[in-house]
């Protein structure tokens, strides 16, 4: 018997999945409206991005870095451009592999290997790393012709440093290296962070460093059409990078390399500044180091030269090699005595070559006694005793609140990283120095010494030549700086560079008086008489000898019997004109001897550069290298026709 079918029902089936069907059809339809609205509406700027990203590449553009200049324009620090050959190591397959192979297209030395691999330990694994540098034009057709056998291996135009001087005012000038990793975490901390885009070098010392922000310039940007590959098409806009500004120093790099010639291969530093302003006209640290060696990347043998030399090139001995300044100090005692009333001009004390405190024998240099002495006679003859009774006087914390505004163990503040404050000594430093209760204790012994500059006094040559350049300014003291203005490439325009203001320290004219015509007696008839012999300007200076190493209170002192290293430093003060200076300065030449024999002479050539416009003559330069001049040998030659590099 046949079934008869329920039209109807089957009918009322049909039309519910039609709903069904149709409901699906709609909320699908719903969704893809919802999913629509969402990606063109509510996410439209951030996809849209995304899309003109995957179309362009933003591409850094490196500003080439500010000029350093000296004070009459002569170029310190330039720019050169040069092809180098880097690897991204994450790309590159196996290294050693690859390095050989490309060894057989360009050349590559032990050398460049060594400072690859350091650079790699330093930097990340997909950081471009330079291998080769400055490859001629036909290593770079060599390697083009064959650039599809190397993955992760290009050829990049990249600007260099470069400093003309090499040796010369390395340690003011300073250097720039790549950015290690301390670095990178710094300015991406900062707010320079995008400014650093691209950039694989900063200033790593001097100023390079301290002025880095002015050097460095504005970081541009290319937007570059690309491919599905990633290869660029077309420029699509450009934002240029701005240039850093040039920086003009102070310094006159004729007189620093004057200066460098007199040291010769000896150790020691010298600083002159110009005391109606702060100007450091020559920062002299012996012995110095070619910067040009840290640009590429210093390579092994090159470091470990430098860094193990018992000489210590790389040590700024101007700001951070710190000493005991002698007898240089004794003009400084003597203001100090003057001004807190614990001596008179004219008050005598009785040298006799020694003078005996608690049982302990304090002598003078030499052991020569100079009968009765005042202070002009004291300080132009270098009396330690008049000295010692001085600073027993006084006491150590009167002495410590006197030199500390004069810039002795403090932060003077010049423009450069790096500067120590040595050591001021008072109760209250010795009591945070030592921790044993009987080391921190002051003892009264302890201040005698300290008036002839020994003891625990330890100064850099910067703050003597600070101190000094204050004196002979009456007091006023003004910052030390190397920088004079900068100049901003784009609209030339020149900027000075911001310093404080003078501190007037609030000498009396009659006190500073006495100290400076005693420092002129010193050049006149004193212990810098035959230094200055002829000499057509007046200048005010004092000798000095530091001891390196503590003699026995019963030994005499016999530079023969001992090391080199071991023997006194030499050292000299002084300023000029004596109305009116315009340079003062402090120089030290270490285990030299007697200050007035091997400091004074070199402080003699400087003048004379500086007040007559002379360079001394070659056997002058030669006799003042060996410690065997006084006043200036054979004919000087006129500044303006030494040439600026040899």
């Amino acid at each position: 018997m046949t079934e008869l079918r329920n039209v109807e029902a089957d009918a009322s089936r049909f039309r519910t999945r039609i709903w069904i069907v149709g409901a699906v059809v709609l909320l699908a339809f719903c969704l893809l409206v919802a999913r629509l609205v969402f990606l063109q509406v509510v996410r439209h700027e951030d996809l849209a991005e995304q899309a003109e990203s995957n179309r362009t590449a933003i591409v850094p553009i490196v500003p080439n870095r500010g000029l350093i200049k000296d004070r009459n324009g002569v170029v310190l620090a330039s720019n050169y451009a040069a092809y180098t050959l880097e690897i991204t190591p994450s790309k590159a397959g196996v290294l050693e592999d690859t390095i050989n192979s490309l060894a057989q297209i360009v050349e590559i030395t032990p050398r460049d290997r060594r400072r690859f691999k350091r650079l790699m330990e330093e930097s990340r694994n997909f950081e471009s790393l330079p291998l080769r540098t400055r490859l001629t034009d036909a290593e770079v057709a060599r390697f083009a012709a064959q650039n599809y056998r190397f993955p992760g291996v290009e050829v990049k135009a990249r600007l260099f440093r470069n400093y003309p001087f090499g040796e010369t005012a390395s340690h003011a000038i300073g250097y720039i290296g790549r950015i290690n990793e301390a670095e990178k975490a710094r300015i991406q901390d900062s707010d320079d962070e995008a400014n650093y885009r691209g950039t694989d070098y900063i200033g790593k010392l001097g100023v390079e460093q301290s002025f880095e922000s002015q050097l460095h310039g504005e970081t541009g940007v290319e937007q570059m059409e690309t491919s599905a590959g990633g290869r660029a098409v077309r420029k699509l806009q450009s934002f240029p990078a701005t240039p850093g500004n040039t920086v003009t120093l102070t310094l006159d790099i004729k007189l620093q390399r004057m200066i460098e010639d007199l040291f010769g291969d000896r150790r020691g530093a010298l600083v002159a500044i110009d005391p109606r302003n702060g100007e450091v006209l020559a920062m002299v640290s012996k012995p110095t180091f070619d910067p040009n060696l840290f640009v590429e990347g210093i390579d092994f043998e090159n470091w470990t030269a430098l860094n193990e030399s018992l000489d210590k090139p790389l040590l700024n001995r101007a700001l951070r090699g710190t000493y005991p300044v002698g007898s240089t100090y004794k003009p400084f005692m003597g203001l100090a005595a003057l001004e807190t009333g614990k001596r008179t001009p004219g008050a005598i004390t009785q040298d006799n070559a020694s003078w005996t405190f608690g049982g302990h024998t304090f002598r003078s240099h030499g052991d020569h006694a100079l009968g009765p002495v005042d202070m002009y006679r004291a300080i132009m003859l270098s009396s330690n005793v008049y000295f010692y009774q001085v600073a027993n006087d006084m006491g150590v914390d009167a002495i410590h609140d006197f030199m500390a505004p004069l810039g002795f163990g403090q932060i003077t503040g010049i423009d450069l990283p790096g500067e120590v404050r040595g050591v001021l000594p008072s109760q209250a430093w010795k009591r945070s120095a030592y921790k044993r209760p009987e080391q921190r204790r002051w003892y009264a012994g302890e201040t005698i010494s300290l008036g002839i500059g020994q003891g625990y006094n330890n100064f850099t040559i910067l703050q003597l030549a600070h101190a000094t350049a204050t004196l002979a300014n009456g007091g006023i003291a003004y910052t030390p700086h190397l920088g004079m203005f900068t100049t901003d490439v784009m609209t030339r325009e020149k900027h000075p560079v911001e310093r404080p203001e003078p501190v007037n320290l609030g000498f009396k004219k009659a006190n500073v008086d006495v100290i400076k015509r005693a420092m002129v007696g010193v050049t006149q008839g004193g212990t810098g008489s035959h230094v200055f012999a002829g000499a057509s300007y007046v200048s005010g200076g004092k000798t000095g000898t530091a001891q390196a190493v503590t003699i026995g209170q019963k030994d005499k002192y016999n530079a023969k019997k001992l090391e080199e290293h071991q023997r006194d430093h030499a050292l000299y003060i002084a300023f000029a004109p004596a109305e009116e200076p315009r340079i003062a300065l402090a120089v030290i030449v270490e285990n030299a001897g007697w200050g007035a024999g091997v400091a004074a002479p070199i402080a003699r050539r400087v003048f004379d550069y500086w007040l007559n416009g002379q360079y001394p003559s070659v056997e002058d330069i030669a006799a003042v290298r060996k410690g065997l001049a006084t006043a200036p040998i054979g004919t000087p030659r006129r500044v303006e026709d030494i040439p600026l590099l040899p």
